[in-house]
Order: structure tokens, then C-alpha cells, then sequence
């Protein structure tokens, strides 16, 4: 069986393509210029060949060849770079428009880019050929182009399919070529779940809501993780990280921080958006840089799914979540002319999308606006941020770890606002070598001591919050940061990773805006963006506001009283104490050693059975599922929801990852920008320094500080 091949395409590079065919006897061979006539019966592959780029000929091939179930290939010189691929496969995701996508978007000046394509894509403008197009390059492009349609058709005589030769190097790959240099490189494609052409999402649904909890097994007895870093990250650079394909397009590992960091950038047609991988080594730190990343693009949109309900509260409220009951920006703010949100009212129509309630077991409509974020304010009711998001190996390991970002989030917003004397945790003595190295290498590489205290709320899940102090005359004069876990020292160490990640970067710049960071010091208006907070804090003059954690003197915990943890077994792991108890809690610096019985951390001046007898009853469960029941039961107790949007998109999905957003109505959001901060309606506030013991009656809001919190 000879295989049937359609060329379409003038120029050279066409002319020497169809030559080679011919002289290899590769395929009986059909030609036409375009798509203006009806392309053969019986094709087995085409290929759609130009000397320059001109995607309407590629958009006019996916309607023709898709429909047919053709599979097709071209081949193009766009801008000094020849691109040959991908072999589109019209039964499988990826295509010459994911394609053009992905590549797109590596660029700097994807903008410019865009409106190129869209030019060329309707077909108004022709360009006759690329300046770079060489008839050396050229050449260089037939052998390989022809070499790629020698490995699809080898298999045709035996009767089988072109499009199941894995053999061919352009299935899901582009191979591009420098015209100039004849460098040839190969990139993997992404497929593009949102994709016109081949994408095919569906739509969102309270049954596809429904969250089951299944199995998740942990790695070991000593880890909350089920995927190994070290299988993933071969998987996470090859599909998501390339300069000119990739969902990532750079990576730069941060050589002024203590500790090791990778920070990898997603772009996005607003701009670049950056996030960091830490760990103790640059190898560890480049897979987590990609999870964090994988993480920001699957909170920024629906993309797995195809929103479908709009409508206003006051026609869903029987199956939708209160927006007003996750905060909401003060009616003042509101009333702002150049208020970029519009007060919420019951009429007010908007998207929805479902979510489930763990804790109610039911599916539940959220505002889309609080289930994804955006990293600008584009209307809607409030702003949200990544607050609650997370990525799991399974979806039981992205919700427990979601719950937990909400926890810290929450006790962080709590104590400043509240001003909460928080206890002092004594770490000098604690046995876990990994946790003494870190704090002596941040005192000694980077200048500062750290401060440790007891954050856990009323909830019993053990919670840190961390203060850097400089020693230097120079610099970032205070860094704050939180950690919360069931594991108390991963909590710890996880506090001191977000302290360092952002020491040595910024003093040059603290030094060089310092007239700018005085002026939101005096007037808290200015602080507008994110890196405000954290910078307006390095400011000297700043550490006053501090003074309730940092002058207080009071009784200092161990780690040991602060968390109900034992150390007679010595030397701890690197991850958490050897020696922890099955069920562990943070007891009350002044109640029970072990927790009593899973209760939770209470104040150092609270009561001493805790609160309620509510904690975290988790330990070294072999099955992270049942930490997380744990944490659900807490929240049971405690009367409050347990809400999730799977965020996850089929990026993600084709590697077993998944993604979600954890919403728990009731517990402070983390926002950005002063003028941004949502505490009405959040009674919370204002009630749990007395159940905790720091107050003897409820806060006013007048009580609550005014100033900018100091989050990085």
C-alpha cells in the first residue's frame, strides 16, 4: 500500500520538499497551491508548506484536514526561525493553533505578536517570504521535514495508522531552526485546553462538583505528600518549562537569598508573573517552583471547565454560598468614585460557578470572582486573591494543604489586626539539627535573628508567625511571615523559607524609594500594591507598629509547651519531630503537655484546656486523606464551612496533578492594598481574642488596628 501525501504550498521550500518526495519515492504525491479547490479522497497525510508565516493557511487546513481526520504537518519560516510541526493528529488534543499559542506567549513582545497574527490570520496580508529565508535554511528544513514524513508513513504498507507512530519527533513538538546559524532545536507543545480549534472543555455542573473523599497515600509515615518531587520533575521541566514553548518560558535561580530559590515565569498577556521555588538545594527548588507556578495559572481562570450560570444571589441563595459572608470592603470604600468594585447587593448579576461543601456534603454555587482571582481589578464586588489555592498529587492532597493556607492567612490577618500578644516560642533547644542550621545560617549569611510565636487560633491547627529582625545598620530593618501545618516544625521551617525568600533582595531598592515608603508610612492610602507591605515594614521607623509582638514581655514557650510536643527521643527529622505523638496539638503555654487529647493551641494567657476541646487529632496517618478528615472535623466543631472549586485544568491533569480553591466563609482574606482590605462582616475578628483568652470582652472595630498589615 503506497501511502497518498497532498502538498499545499508555493515557493521554495514547497518545490524542494515535493522534489525529495519524489526522488525518495516516499508516497504518491498530490499538489495544489491552497485551499481554494477540494483536497483528494483517500489522504493519508498533508502537509501545508510556506516560505513565510501565513496562519490563515494553517486555521484553513485545521477545517479541511479535521473534519476528514487527516492528519497534517507544516512547515514555515517566520522572523528568521524555520518551524516544522506539529504532526496535528485530529483525534487527539494539540493542534497548529496550541501551537502558535504556546509560542506566542514565550515572547517578549507577545502583544505586538498577537495583533501580527491576527493580521495575518484573516487573510488581508500575504507575506511572499521571510528575509531570513535562505535557500540553505530552506534545504536544512526539507531533510528534516522529509526525515519526519519517512517515520509517519513507515508503517502504511502494514495497514497502520500515520497518526500512532511514535516514532515521529514532531507528534506534540515543534523543531525549530535558526536561519542564521542552523542551531535546530526541539520543543514539546502543550496542548491548549482552551483552544477554538481543539480544546473542548465541559461544562461546569454540580454533579462534576461532587468531591469523594478517596484514598490518598502518603509517600512515608513522616510526609503529607503523595507524589515524589523526584519522579515529577523530569515531567514537570520537559512539559511546562521551554523558552519557546513552554507554559514557562525562564528560569533564574536566586543566588542572593540564604537559603536556595528558583523563580520561574509565567506569561501572561497582562505582563510576566513570577513565583519561587525554596528549598536547601537548587535542584529541589526547580520542580516546586513549577508546582507554584502550575498553581498561580490554574487560579487565574476556569480552564477546565466552561462557566455557565449567571445570575444575581437573590435568585440562587437556595444552592449558592453568601458572597457577603467572606468579607467585604468597607461601604466608604465603596462609595469612592474611583472605587474599582461595585457594592454588593442581592440583584447584583454575576458568573457562578459550582463548588462542593465538604463539611455539608453538597454542591454549592461560589461567585467566580471569589473561586478565581486575577492579578488586576477588573469590577466585581471585591478583590480576591490566591488566598485558599493549592496543588496536590492527588485532590485530597491539594485541599489539605489548601485548608491549611487559609488557617495561616487567617491567624496572620488576626493578630494585626486584633494586635494579639501573641507567646513567644524559645526554638534555641529544640533537637531537629535541619531547623538549628537554618536559623544560624539566616543569622549568620544574612544578618537577622529571628522571632518565633505562638499563632495558633482557636481552631488547635499549630500555627507560627515569624519576625526577621535585622542586625545589619542596612537593609530590611523587619520581615514578617506565617506557617501553619499539623506538623508544627513544618509549619516552623516553612515560616522561616517565606521570612528568607525575600531578605538581601530588597535592600538596594528599600534604599533607593525611601522617600516613597516614609510617605506610606505617614499615609497609609499610598500603599497600593503588594511589595508595599512588606517594604513599608522595612522601614526602621515602622518596627513601632510591631511593638505588641516584639516589646511585650511575657512567659516564652518552649517548643515543646507551645506545641505539646515531647523531645526525649532527641534528635528530630529534618521534616518534624522524631518523636511525635500520634495525635498531635498545640496545647496552652500554660495547660497539658500532650494537647489533651488533640486540643488545640490556645494563648499563652487563655484558658488552659484550650478552646472547646477543639484541635487537630492528626499524627503520622499513613493515608493523607485521614489528615484531612481531621482538619474537616475541626471545622464541623467549630460550626463553619469547608467549601472547594477544582480549579484543575487538563494542563495539569495529564499528569495526575490537581488543583483547588479552598473557601472557609468567616476567615479573613488576605488582600493587597490598604485600600483593598475586606473585615466587614467578619465577626471573627472581633470575637476570637476572648475566646482565646487575650481580651476579657469582644473587640469594637474602632479597637482594630489601622494600619497595613505587614505580609510580604
Amino acid at each position: 500500500m503506497t501511502a497518498h501525501v497532498l502538498v499545499v504550498g508555493d515557493g521554495v521550500f514547497a518545490d524542494m520538499v515535493c522534489r525529495r518526495l519524489l526522488e525518495e519515492k516516499l508516497c504518491h504525491l498530490s499538489r495544489q497551491s491552497d485551499f481554494s479547490s477540494n483536497v483528494p479522497p483517500d489522504l493519508d497525510l498533508a502537509l501545508v508548506l510556506d516560505d513565510a508565516w501565513h496562519p490563515a493557511a494553517h486555521i484553513a487546513a485545521e477545517q479541511v484536514f479535521r473534519g476528514r481526520g487527516i492528519p497534517w504537518l507544516r512547515g514555515f519560516v517566520s522572523f528568521g526561525t524555520g518551524v516544522v510541526g506539529p504532526l496535528v493528529r485530529p483525534s487527539h488534543a494539540g493542534c497548529s493553533q496550541c501551537a502558535d499559542w504556546r509560542t506566542l506567549m514565550t515572547e517578549s513582545d507577545r502583544r505586538e505578536m498577537l495583533q501580527i497574527r491576527m493580521q495575518l490570520g484573516n487573510g488581508g496580508v500575504v507575506l511572499a517570504r521571510d528575509v531570513w529565508g535562505t535557500r540553505t535554511g530552506l534545504t536544512q528544513m526539507a531533510i528534516l521535514l522529509i526525515r519526519e514524513v519517512g517515520q509517519a508513513l513507515r508503517d502504511v504498507e502494514n495497514d497502520s495508522s500515520v497518526i500512532d507512530c511514535e516514532a515521529c519527533s514532531v507528534i506534540d513538538h515543534l523543531i525549530c531552526v535558526n536561519m542564521k546559524t542552523l542551531e535546530t532545536t526541539r520543543h514539546f507543545v502543550l496542548p491548549n485546553a482552551s483552544c477554538p480549534v481543539c480544546g473542548a472543555l465541559p461544562e461546569d455542573t454540580s454533579d462534576a462538583a461532587v468531591i469523594q473523599l478517596e484514598p490518598s497515600p502518603k509517600l512515608d509515615a513522616q510526609s503529607y505528600r503523595s507524589r515524589s518531587m523526584d519522579d515529577l520533575q523530569e515531567t514537570l521541566v520537559h512539559d511546562y518549562l521551554d523558552s519557546r514553548s513552554g507554559l514557562f518560558n525562564a528560569k533564574v535561580q536566586d543566588l542572593i537569598t540564604p537559603y536556595a530559590a528558583v523563580s520561574i515565569n509565567l506569561p501572561l498577556m497582562m505582563g510576566d508573573e513570577g513565583t519561587s521555588g525554596r528549598s536547601h538545594s537548587y535542584k529541589e527548588c526547580e520542580p516546586i517552583a513549577i508546582l507554584e507556578g502550575l498553581e498561580r495559572f490554574c487560579g487565574l481562570e476556569p480552564r477546565g471547565k466552561r462557566t455557565t450560570v449567571v445570575d444575581s444571589y437573590a435568585n440562587l441563595q437556595a444552592d449558592a454560598l453568601n458572597p457577603a459572608s467572606v468579607g467585604l470592603h468597607e461601604p466608604s470604600q465603596y462609595a469612592r468614585p474611583t472605587f474599582p468594585f461595585q457594592a454588593l447587593s442581592k440583584d447584583l448579576p454575576m458568573e457562578w460557578v459550582w463548588g462542593y461543601s465538604l463539611t455539608k456534603e453538597r454542591p454549592i454555587l461560589v461567585p467566580k470572582q471569589l473561586a478565581y482571582y486575577s492579578l488586576g481589578c477588573d469590577g466585581g464586588f471585591v478583590y480576591e486573591t490566591s488566598n485558599g489555592c493549592a496543588l496536590g498529587g492527588t485532590r485530597m492532597e491539594a485541599v489539605f494543604h489548601g485548608i491549611l493556607e487559609v488557617v495561616e492567612r487567617d491567624a496572620f490577618l488576626l493578630t494585626w489586626y486584633a494586635q494579639l500578644p501573641l507567646p513567644r516560642v524559645d526554638l534555641s533547644s529544640y533537637p531537629d539539627s535541619e531547623l538549628q542550621w537554618m536559623i544560624a545560617r539566616l543569622r549568620t549569611v544574612a544578618g537577622y535573628d529571628l522571632h518565633f510565636f505562638n499563632a495558633t487560633m482557636e481552631n488547635g491547627i499549630p500555627t507560627v508567625f515569624a519576625i526577621a529582625k535585622n542586625r545589619r545598620s542596612y537593609g530590611l530593618n523587619l520581615m514578617c511571615s506565617a506557617g501553619s501545618h499539623v506538623d508544627p516544625m513544618r509549619a516552623t521551617k516553612s515560616a522561616i523559607q517565606e521570612t528568607a525568600g525575600m531578605l538581601l533582595r530588597f535592600d538596594e531598592k528599600l534604599e533607593t524609594k525611601r522617600a516613597e515608603y516614609l510617605q506610606m508610612l505617614r499615609d497609609s492610602s499610598y500603599v497600593r500594591q503588594m511589595d508595599d507591605h512588606s517594604m513599608l515594614y522595612g522601614l526602621p521607623e515602622a518596627e513601632e507598629r510591631l511593638g505588641f509582638l516584639l516589646r511585650e514581655k511575657r512567659p516564652v514557650q518552649s517548643f515543646e509547651e507551645a506545641f505539646g510536643v515531647g523531645n526525649s527521643s532527641g534528635e528530630a527529622s529534618g521534616t518534624g519531630p522524631a518523636n511525635e505523638a500520634d495525635r498531635v496539638g498545640a496545647a496552652n503555654g500554660t495547660g497539658p503537655a500532650n494537647g489533651a487529647d488533640g486540643v488545640g493551641a490556645a494563648s499563652g494567657t487563655g484558658p488552659e484546656n484550650g478552646v472547646d476541646g477543639v484541635g487537630v487529632a492528626s499524627g503520622r496517618h499513613r493515608d493523607l486523606t485521614d489528615d484531612l478528615k481531621d482538619l474537616l472535623a475541626v471545622f464541623r466543631r467549630l460550626n463553619m464551612d469547608v467549601i472547594v472549586v477544582d480549579q484543575t485544568s487538563p494542563e495539569i491533569s495529564r499528569n495526575g496533578l490537581s488543583c483547588v480553591k479552598v473557601i472557609i466563609p468567616g476567615m479573613l482574606p488576605m488582600t493587597f492594598g490598604h485600600h483593598l482590605t475586606r473585615l466587614e462582616g467578619l465577626d471573627r475578628v472581633l470575637t476570637v481574642p476572648m475566646k482565646l483568652g487575650y481580651t476579657t470582652k469582644p473587640l469594637n472595630r474602632k479597637d482594630l488596628n489601622p494600619y497595613p498589615h505587614p505580609f510580604p
